[in-house]
């Protein structure tokens, strides 16, 4: 009985060491997924994605100023930390359904469905207190005294009213859809500062 003993843990240890190797390799490929797929590089190779929201982005400062610092789609569309990051993968599985379907693989299907996508990305940024642009900006780094006039009232006056970022910056990556409301597109407001 007693050989019988470290056979079995020694069994017991193997499997655990075996699982401890699988459970490394498997959460190796899987992190190695999820920043491979958090790269501007594999959001443009989608021709829908290149072609009309990348090609926007290229006019806007986000993308070229003159500190140097350019946002990518990801720092804008996929939260940094963990959970939320694979919230927002799981629902990017919604985006990868209609590329293979087509729903928006031309410029006129596109625009046809621009508002309805750009609503999208506003509920989601609101829902989130614009969470993506504040890992950027944020209400309480800004010196309002090196900011110009209006800037400084309006991003005081927003804070003071718990406004969020998209609230009032919605076409500041990407061109505003033909069909934008202010009255319908920002509920409660009727503001839009670039």
């Amino acid at each position: 009985m007693s050989e019988e003993r470290p056979r079995t843990t020694k069994k017991a240890l193997t499997l655990l060491l075996i699982g401890v190797a699988v459970g490394i390799m498997f959460w190796g490929g899987f992190n190695t997924a999820m920043e491979a797929t958090n790269t501007e590089t594999f959001c443009i190779s989608c021709h829908e994605m290149e072609a009309n929201v990348y090609k926007e982005l290229q006019d806007t400062i986000h993308y070229q100023n003159r500190t140097g610092v350019r946002a990518t789609c990801p720092d804008c569309h996929v939260p940094k930390d963990w959970i939320h990051k694979i919230v927002r993968k799981v629902q990017a599985s919604n985006e990868l359904w209609h590329h293979f379907r087509g729903t928006i693989d031309t410029r006129q299907k596109f625009e046809a469905a621009r508002i309805e996508l750009a609503r999208n990305v506003w509920t989601a940024m609101k829902q989130t207190d614009s969470r993506e642009c504040r890992n950027c900006h944020n209400f309480d780094s800004m010196d309002y005294d090196k900011q110009d006039a209006r800037s400084s009232t309006r991003h005081e006056d927003a804070t003071e009213a718990g406004l969020t970022c998209i609230d009032c910056h919605k076409g500041i990556a990407h061109k505003l859809p033909k069909e934008y409301n202010p009255e319908k597109d920002i509920p409660g407001q009727s503001i839009y500062y670039r």
